[in-house]
């Protein structure tokens, strides 16, 4: 681990962000340019003393989960991160289509999101990374797990999965997980994750394997949906998705019909947001 390069790294690309370039207010004039260290170790979450005593050259070796997130938070390309985790002495992820590095391009994107719920997917629908909107209606996405990450297999071995989704329009989104998921595993091959999803799946559910019989394919993201949240009740959303270029990661982003009931509803969510909802 080369502590000084490290640091000094850190340091340089917090120092060329704005606030503006990461999704946040520029506030008050600042004294330094930059990023403040409080503010990128919230980005990556992490505390600030963690990421204070890294760029003081005193910090421990940090995890390839923790380089990860700093790469996210100060928007490095493909190539900075795989510096950034040679400095930290790890060795750079694998490329592949499947790369937990979110494309600062669709991260530019997202940033600039405040009114409507959106989020940045894999192939294999893990969800990389949700702005407060999609949080907020959705739940936290991210801390999951193996192969709980993927929404397809949350979709057919979760009962919760399906609850945001009338009970006439499941069989619909179910066909869609599959066709999806077909489409991955053209993409990636059998011998990745998408192959041994379908294994699991074909044989934990029997819905899913009478499914994956039919040999559909597709990527049904464009989509005009009704969501039903516990405390906002019926939400009438479009769905339409920006894709990298190797389209291995969608930005998705659901919006409402302007002055409908659904835009209302989904304005007072941007207010309150999650935690008043809960705590009431």
């Amino acid at each position: 681990m080369d502590r000084a390069a490290l640091a000094d790294f850190l340091r340089r690309h917090r120092a060329g962000l704005r606030p503006g370039d990461v999704g946040l207010p520029d506030g008050p004039r600042r004294r330094t340019a930059g990023l403040r260290r409080e503010e990128v170790a919230a980005l990556a979450v992490m505390s600030t003393d963690y990421y204070t005593r890294l760029e003081q050259q005193r910090g421990p070796q940090p995890s390839e989960q923790m380089l990860a997130s700093l790469a996210r938070a100060l928007r490095l390309g493909s190539e900075e991160r795989d510096y950034l985790f040679r400095c930290a002495g790890r060795n750079a992820p694998a490329s592949g289509p499947v790369s937990e590095h979110v494309a600062p391009a669709l991260l530019r994107v997202l940033d600039r999101l405040h009114d409507s719920p959106a989020l940045i997917l894999t192939v294999l629908g893990e969800t990389l990374v949700q702005n407060d909107m999609a949080r907020a209606l959705f739940g936290d996405h991210t801390h999951h797990t193996g192969l709980a990450r993927s929404e397809v297999f949350r979709w057919f071995t979760d009962p919760d999965a399906r609850r945001m989704y009338p009970p006439d329009d499941r069989p619909r989104q179910s066909r869609a997980q599959v066709a999806t998921l077909r489409a991955a595993l053209a993409m990636l091959g059998p011998r990745s994750r998408a192959g041994e999803l379908v294994g699991v799946l074909s044989e934990r559910s029997p819905e899913f394997a009478a499914l994956w019989e039919l040999h559909e394919v597709g990527r049904r993201f464009a989509d005009h949906k009704t969501l039903l949240h516990p405390e906002l009740g019926e939400l009438e959303v479009d769905c339409q998705a920006l894709f990298t270029e190797d389209r291995s990661q969608a930005l998705l982003v659901l919006t409402a019909a302007p002055r409908s009931e659904t835009e209302r509803r989904l304005e007072l969510l941007r207010v309150i947001g999650s935690e008043q909802f809960s705590a009431g």
